[in-house]
């Protein structure tokens, strides 16, 4: 039993990554387009202006914040999992003794 629960904990997390890759990918390919229309659209109204250069650079900071997250997430999000599980078992082991109390039957 419980190595059905790990696999289905890893298919879960590999689900949400795989989610959190295609939203990414998502917002980079809806980034890309619309900087491209209002670099199109700059260069045909006004070429001696560069504001089209403003929502590149505001919104390229958020798709650099939103890649790192989910670079970064799913690392970070595993260690602590892990650390957390170790400090409630040990928090556990010392209340408890080596034994936890078993949970009562329903």
């Amino acid at each position: 039993m419980p190595e059905d629960r790990s696999n289905d904990q890893s298919y879960d997390r590999a689900r949400k990554r795989v989610a959190d890759l295609r939203d990414f990918y998502s917002h980079l390919a809806v980034y890309l387009v619309v900087n491209l229309c209002l670099f199109i659209l700059n260069m045909m109204t006004s070429p001696e202006t560069r504001w089209f250069l403003w929502p590149l650079i505001g919104w390229g900071i958020g798709i650099l914040i939103h890649g790192l997250s989910v670079i970064f997430s799913a690392q970070w999000s595993k260690k602590w999992e892990d650390r957390k599980i170790h400090q409630l078992m040990e928090k556990d082991r010392s209340r408890w003794g080596s034994q936890p109390p078993r949970p009562h039957a329903p």
